[in-house]
């Protein structure tokens, strides 16, 4: 088996916030790391930058529309031509939406789920073959607090990562002769862009109902991907793993 420092790590929606601290996170480790974007084609190189003079071994960034299988498909085959098919898929790119139920349009509906469940699903179906065939794997899925508990007025992203829950379940029991595990990381709140809907005020009333008082940070997070990805954590998959500090627990 390889070690750590010769894997290959995929980040989907890597250019930034969560995704970007994973990447972070890998690179810091000397691994390989692809950033995956869709249009943040700046950021995204920003992040590889930064990567790079963290110490990552070769980084890599890739532009696709997640919920395109066709664009899938060619992605992977430009990560084959640089010898960069990913040993660890981290499927963190996906969308939130705020509103009434009542105001959820088909199109709306369609396009959270083609993002949040469709693009992990077919990153998953695409890469998991050679992970299948080297007998080692990681997939890690990035889901929400809210695809445990729910959330009102956001019925439809929480619908989205209820079904990346159960999707992580149920793809462990299938893939553990593999030995490929799949877990998800369901974090609190945390301290990125998501969280501009909200004001000043309303964002202090939400840190009060955290036990410990405050935002969850980028990097809390990849750490723990980061940790999931260790071939020390081989018996660990099909876990649904809640970094909230302490909140609705």
């Amino acid at each position: 088996m390889k070690t750590l420092k010769e894997m290959t790590v995929l980040v989907t929606g890597g250019s930034r916030g969560i995704g970007a601290a994973i990447a972070r996170r890998f690179a810091s480790e000397n691994m390989n790391v692809v950033i995956h974007y869709n249009q943040a084609h700046e950021a995204a190189n920003e992040t590889a930058r930064t990567c790079m003079r963290l110490g990552a071994a070769n980084v890599f960034t890739v532009t696709a529309d997640i919920r395109s299988r066709d664009q899938l498909t060619r992605m992977r085959e430009k990560l084959e031509q640089r010898g960069m098919m990913p040993d660890i898929v981290v499927n963190n790119a996906g969308i939130a939406h705020y509103s009434m139920l009542a105001d959820v349009t088909d199109d709306v509906w369609d396009e959270v789920m083609d993002v949040n469940l469709k693009g992990m699903f077919l990153c998953t179906q695409l890469f998991m073959p050679a992970m299948i065939s080297q007998r080692f794997g990681r997939i890690i899925n990035v889901s929400s607090i809210w695809g445990l508990s729910g959330a009102s007025c956001e019925v439809l992203y929480s619908t989205s990562k209820g079904g990346m829950n159960a999707f992580t379940k149920a793809l462990a029991k299938e893939l553990a002769p593999s030995g490929v595990t799949v877990n998800a990381v369901a974090p609190g709140a945390v301290d990125t862009v998501m969280l501009d809907n909200l004001n000043a005020e309303e964002k202090s009333a939400l840190e009060s109902e955290i036990p410990l008082g405050r935002f969850a940070q980028p990097e809390e997070i990849a750490s723990l991907v980061y940790f999931l990805a260790l071939p020390e954590s081989a018996y660990i998959t099909g876990q649904i793993i809640s970094p909230n500090g302490g909140w609705l627990t």
